[in-house]
Order: structure tokens, then sequence, then C-alpha cells
């Protein structure tokens, strides 16, 4: 074989074993509230999440798919807003979603949702907590993964495959300010994603949508064992973060989400690959 051949062969391999999906052991992924890219990057009220861009890749071009808050959860958790152009409470959802999708492949989900009073609360509000920012309440079957952010695990290796997490209105970006939102990641997640990089895991901090300002460019960010350091112009939007997270872990593509591709050239040759 010529060594042309040879060299261009090895480099094609080499390129498809990086943008091949990795299998992480655990994700965990924090939605935080209301703000454009450029209200967050490069804003020193948010030092904690700048550092952490640095840390891994940051999507700059990244988007909501729609407004108000509740169908974007929606869109993250289950591929499709369901029809909902609102922040309607209760609703009662019905069909697959990636907590479905993950439990019947003998994988789990569990979302923690900061200031709710208790596990498989179906209330639409309580104190700084809301329902409409926790998709996961609107399915009736999955209470018993509706779980207070008290009960997150100090022991990571305790955490489900998937975990979603909330903070409370104070605390992400909705009421509160930029600045106390990252000191609450910072004192909150951060031992997580120091965790990550050595426990082929993964964080995924991300925004519901913007503030109306940018065309709903919001910033995303992943860190983690898997991920190479830098930025990434490839457009995403919440489908394509499921579309990515499910075809991590082999499980069907939801609703619009299969109709994108995955996250691609962001990850480390080496590590576990699905």
């Amino acid at each position: 074989m010529p060594l042309i051949l040879l060299a261009l062969m090895l480099l094609a391999q080499s390129a498809l074993a990086a943008d091949a999906l990795p299998r992480p052991d655990h994700i965990v992924i924090v939605v935080e509230e209301n703000k454009s890219f450029s209200q967050i990057i490069g804003n020193p009220e948010a030092p904690y999440i700048n550092a952490l861009a640095r840390r891994g890749v940051l999507f700059t071009h990244s988007h909501g798919v729609t407004h108000p808050s509740q169908p974007n959860y929606l869109a993250l958790f289950s591929g499709t807003t369901h029809g909902i152009d609102s922040n309607a409470c209760p609703l009662e959802l019905s069909g697959e979603n990636l907590a479905s999708a993950l439990i019947a492949q003998g994988l789990s989900f569990i979302s923690y949702s900061e200031s709710m009073p208790k596990a498989g609360y179906a209330g639409c509000a309580y104190g700084a907590y809301m329902r409409k920012h926790n998709p996961v309440a609107n399915w009736k079957e999955l209470a018993a993964f509706n779980q207070p952010f008290s009960a997150f695990p100090q022991d990571f290796a305790q955490l489900p495959t998937v975990a979603w997490v909330m903070p409370d209105q104070r605390n992400d970006m909705h009421d509160g300010s930029i600045a106390q939102g990252d000191a609450w990641l910072a004192q909150n997640i951060e031992r997580y994603a120091q965790w990550a990089m050595t426990h082929n895991s993964l964080l995924i901090v991300t925004w519901d949508e913007d503030d109306g300002s940018e065309n709903n460019r919001i910033a995303t960010i992943f860190v983690g064992a898997m991920v190479k350091p830098g930025k990434s112009a490839q457009r995403v939007n919440h489908y394509t973060v499921l579309r990515t997270i499910s075809g991590m872990y082999g499980v069907p593509y939801l609703g619009e989400s299969a109709q994108e591709g995955p996250i691609t050239g962001v990850w480390r040759a080496s590590g576990k690959k699905h």
C-alpha cells in the first residue's frame, strides 16, 4: 500500500476516533435562567463560570429553542415542547423522555431541584422553587426520580447516570443576580467539576433561554475528563445536547433531537467510547 494512502487512512481513523461519542460514567446538567451569551461570557460578575469555560469547551453558538422558560426545559428533557408556549402549571404530560429512555436501558436518572420541599412534590411553587423549571414533575410516573437538591449525593460515585440540577429562582439568575448564581455554582458544583476530570464524568452548564436581547443565544459549557478545552463554533441547541446525551448511552433519539447531529470535534480520543 502506498505510504500516502496509508497516511490518509490513519488520519481518517484518528479523526473518526476523536469524534466518536464518549460514554461518561456520570453526567450532571445544571440549567441557569434567562441570560444571553454576552451577559455571561466575559462578565467580571461571573468569574467562576468564565474560569469553568476556560477549563472545558465553550459553545459560542448555542441557542435556546423558544421563549419562555418552560418549553425550553421540556425540549431538553424530552425532545419536544409538547406544544407548550407558556409557563402554565400544572402540566400533565406523557410519552418518552430522557429519564424513561435511560431507565429502560438499565441506566439511571434523577432530577434535583433546590428548595423543593420533598421528593415527588407536585406543587407549582414552594418559596423560590418553581415547577416550570423542573420538567420531570410533569410526568406522574417519574415522581420517585424528582428529588430535592438536598438529596444530591456528596459521594459522587453514588450519582445516577444522568442528573439534572435546578437551582431555585434566587440562585439560577432568574430573581437573583449573575454574581449570586455564579457563587452558587462555585459552592455547590465545583467539587463535582473537579471530580469529573478524574472519574470519566461530564458537567454541562447551560441556560434555558436568553433575555430577548441576543436571538436566544446562550452560553453552554462542557467540562470533564473526555472534553478537549477550547471553544466550539458549531451551532447547538437543546435538541443537539439531548441528541448527544442519547447517543452517548445508546438510547432512542427523542422527538426533534432525532433531526440533529451529535456534538463533534470536542472529545478527547482516549477514554470510554460508545
